[in-house]
């Protein structure tokens, strides 16, 4: 009866399979760890060694789609109904993303992968392993790694805010399965997505915790190394995450992401500055350079003609597509959830470059300045502990003025990036869980922190985090595929919509007659006001409407007309209720532009009696923008209405345009 009365938004058809998933696979690696990891290591090798080339292929294709997209005439339209303004500025945005993707990857692998590239060379002599050194992590951190999530953000950010689908994995292959993405394939897919996630996240908490530990012991802060003070700071970290989620993305994620950002930016700053800066801004300036040079190769280099170059690709290449593969159903999900209102291209592009500049940045100072110190101050001392990545950042700051400092500052952003990743991504597990319901309640976002919790310390305890962490990269592949698949989908939608949609907004003269042009000229030599918009409102718009009405209800069709003021700006509507396909819509609401200082000045030009003027558009349900309506009077306005009637009715009875006229509340 207790358990009846529980509110819940989790899915049944999901969450089940789900915890029993994680518990059955959790337990297996915890009870049998060492066979566990065995198994599971002999079937990655395999995956690596004979399909080494299907990651890299899917990775080259993924990274090409996007490029080609943001260039071509897609990439104007929004994540959004055309309409959409972004809801985050440009370093909000790009600071969550960020934090959700990579952020404690930096901290535990900035001078580590460089120093590791740096003492097991492909080159040979010095110069070239540091060049390659940077090269190579570049390539693992860079383009490919932020095209893979961007992938799976755009299709969920397109399907989710442009066609109202619940924001899931199973929404982009809505052009495939229609309808049955609310059956067992759909279903299928987000356990998929749900386990992946929980596992990323458990397995980084497992692995990055000990960083922090080992951090708090080298400053005296703890007394030691083990799982009862591991416990401790997981049990922290999990505490403040569920806060931060349950306070929102408006509120405690980006203001977290926010804040690290600009600590992680002062603490790279105070190494640029304090290290070697005029050798750093060389590298970072030539690393670059030697990135894009050898960027076509690096991305379809298999090494199939130089079976020397095959462990950097086993061991490092391959092994990081993996992970981002595997991590992408998470960051996908929570970089799709801040990105409504964007533009395709304004989407791809900064996704891919902006934090992959600022990672070339961070893996230089860091990266470069680990080699250079240890070539040039501590006799190779960094070198000898290069396969103790735990303590290597904080070793490698000792070389520093003011180390103290630089290490408390690194700890401190070590710990935030785990809380923003944790409730980033606790906030995407109860997200899939509940098939992006919302109104979810506060104990299930507590429930999901327990799990990670109680999962993460238990096989941390007792050895199973890498077997689990084995298992999440052998689950990559197969995901793989379904990016692909995903890719086909989002193609096929965006043709419909460039087939459908017209994202411009076509100036009144569009409808212009031979009869009152008289009439025009006034209206051309004159500037609209408020007052004119609510003139325009009563006595063109809601005649024509009614008039309208009318004539559909005489030929068996019902309709409504429904009027107010949204942001004190007075809107109508005409709709004709449907019950599976949306509603036809026809609204009309005034734009406002500022008029030039230009046209306030001249003399020669139409008088402005305002800084503003309004202009009456169109607006309908499907997103598109309106056109401008200034010039039209009842007749034409009722033309241009059943101009819009006549195309909403030629798309519904085109079956291949099922998704842009299909109710999605009649499915979820």
């Amino acid at each position: 009866m207790i358990l009846k009365k529980i509110k819940t938004t989790f899915s049944k058809k999901v969450m089940l399979p789900s915890i029993i998933i994680l518990l059955t696979l959790s337990i297996l690696c915890g009870l049998f760890p060492q066979k566990a990891n065995l198994f599971l290591n002999s079937i990655q090798n395999w995956f690596y060694e004979n399909l080494s080339w299907a990651y890299v292929l899917v990775v080259t294709v993924i990274f090409i789609f996007l490029i080609v997209l943001a260039f071509s005439r897609v990439g104007n339209i929004r994540l959004g109904e055309d309409t959409s303004k972004p809801q985050y500025s440009f370093f909000s945005w790009i600071s969550m993303l960020f934090a959700a993707g990579m952020g404690i990857g930096l901290m535990y692998f900035g001078v580590a992968e460089p120093i590791s590239h740096y003492i097991h060379p492909v080159a040979a002599n010095t110069i070239s392993r540091a060049k390659d050194a940077q090269l190579y992590t570049f390539l693992h951190w860079g383009f490919h790694a932020w095209a893979i999530y961007a992938l799976i953000g755009l299709v969920l950010a397109y399907f989710s805010f442009r066609y109202k689908l619940p924001l899931a994995i199973r929404s982009g292959l809505f052009p495939i399965f229609k309808d049955k993405i609310n059956g067992t394939a759909g279903d299928i897919v987000d356990i998929f997505a749900l386990c992946c996630t929980f596992f990323g996240i458990a397995t980084s908490l497992g692995f990055g915790v000990i960083q922090l530990n080992t951090g708090l012991t080298y400053l005296g802060i703890l007394p030691d190394s083990s799982i009862t003070w591991q416990t401790v700071i997981v049990i922290i970290v999990i505490g403040l995450a569920v806060l931060s989620s349950i306070s929102g993305v408006n509120k405690g994620v980006k203001r977290l992401s926010e804040a690290n950002m600009w600590m992680a930016i002062i603490l790279m700053l105070f190494v640029l500055v304090l290290g070697p800066t005029r050798h750093l801004l060389g590298a970072l300036i030539e690393g670059i350079g030697n990135y894009f040079t050898n960027i076509v190769g690096l991305t379809m280099d298999t090494y199939a003609f130089e079976p020397e170059g095959k462990p950097m690709l086993t061991n490092w290449t391959v092994m990081y597509w993996a992970w981002w593969i595997s991590w992408s159903p998470f960051v996908g999900l929570f970089i799709a959830r801040i990105s409504k209102g964007r533009t395709i291209r304004e989407y791809i592009l900064a996704v891919i470059i902006v934090p992959s500049l600022f990672i070339f940045m961070w893996m230089t100072v860091f990266g470069n300045g680990a080699i250079w110190i240890d070539k040039n101050v501590a006799g190779g001392a960094l070198s000898a502990i290069g396969d103790k990545p735990d303590i290597l950042l904080f070793k490698f700051l000792e070389y520093f003025p003011l180390k103290s400092v630089l290490i408390v500052l690194s700890l401190l952003v070590i710990a935030i990036f785990f809380v923003t990743s944790a409730d980033s991504g606790i906030i995407v597990m109860n997200s899939i869980a509940s098939g992006d319901k919302p109104g979810s309640p506060k104990w299930q976002k507590i429930f999901w922190g327990a799990m990670l919790c109680v999962i993460s310390l238990s096989l941390l305890r007792i050895g199973g985090l890498k077997a689990l962490q084995t298992m999440t990269l052998v689950f990559a592949l197969p995901f793989a595929i379904t990016m692909l698949v995903l890719c086909y989908c989002l193609m096929k939608a965006l043709r419909l919509d460039i087939k459908f949609h017209n994202a411009r907004l076509p100036y009144g003269s569009a409808s212009w007659n031979a009869r009152g042009w008289k009439g025009l000229l006034d209206k051309i030599t004159s500037f609209s006001g408020k007052k004119d918009i609510i003139y325009y409102m009563n006595n063109v718009v809601t005649p024509a409407f009614n008039e309208l009405s009318s004539a559909f209800e005489e030929k068996g069709i019902t309709s409504r007309i429904e009027s107010g003021k949204k942001d004190n700006i007075p809107y109508m509507e005409l709709i004709i209720p449907h019950d599976k396909i949306r509603n036809f819509k026809y609204g009309v609401t005034s734009l406002s532009q500022n008029i030039s200082e230009y046209i306030q000045s001249e003399e020669n030009t139409p008088d402005a009696e305002h800084e503003k003027s309004y202009i009456p558009v169109s607006y309908f349900n499907d997103g598109r923008r309106g056109n401008d309506l200034e010039y039209l009077d009842k007749d034409d306005l009722i033309a241009d209405i059943l101009k819009e009637y006549e195309r909403f009715i030629n798309i519904v009875s085109d079956e291949s345009s099922r998704l842009l006229v299909l109710d999605k509340k009649t499915l979820f």
